[in-house]
Formats: structure tokens, C-alpha cells, sequence
């Protein structure tokens, strides 16, 4: 199964999902994780706590997504969690060690 993490040194799920500016995406198969790619996107937050929901930047960010079944993050607002269900990928919250989630 693929996950992505939104993380800031690639190490710790540390980064809240729409102020990520890139997502690690691993393998986690037989209790093993394996680094498949880090993916830069483009963050869907614009500092502005009121801003609008960009559906654009949605979409660049469900394509760096493709075949990702989970995205661990510490935080997420509601319309991109939203829109990651819809899609089909499972939104999991919290922090800690990116090398205890398939273990």
C-alpha cells in the first residue's frame, strides 16, 4: 500500500496537510517502509487564515497523490479532507515517527 506524509524533514509526521510544500510517499508492505518518491507540491494554504479553497491547487495535490491509499498529517482542514475521501484516500491524524507507521 502507498501512504504520503506530509512531513518537513522526512523522518516525522510534522506538518499540517495544507502547509505542505512536498509529501513523502513510501511503500508499506510485509511491516516494511520503503522511500518511493518526495513529491513537491504546491502548499494549499496561503498563510490567510480565511482564504478560499482553491480547487486548482486541489488538484495538482490529488495528482502528486495518485495511487496513495493514506496521507498522514498532523492537521487538515475540512474541504481538502473532503476531497481526499472523495478520492478514495483515507486521512489519518497525528504526529510522531514516520518509521513506526508500518511497523
Amino acid at each position: 500500500m502507498h501512504i504520503a506524509i506530509a512531513s518537513s524533514d522526512g523522518e516525522t509526521i510534522n506538518e499540517h496537510f495544507g502547509k505542505a510544500d512536498r509529501l513523502f510517499i513510501y511503500d508499506c508492505a510485509g511491516g516494511r517502509l520503503t522511500l518511493l518518491f518526495v513529491r513537491a507540491v504546491i502548499p494549499l494554504s496561503t498563510g490567510d487564515p480565511g482564504h478560499a479553497f482553491d480547487p486548482q491547487r486541489m488538484a495538482v495535490t490529488l495528482a502528486a497523490l495518485r495511487n496513495c491509499a493514506r496521507v498522514y498529517c498532523t492537521r487538515i482542514g475540512e474541504r481538502p479532507r473532503e476531497e481526499l475521501e472523495k478520492a478514495g484516500i483515507e486521512v489519518v491524524v497525528g504526529a510522531g515517527a514516520i518509521a513506526a507507521i508500518c511497523g
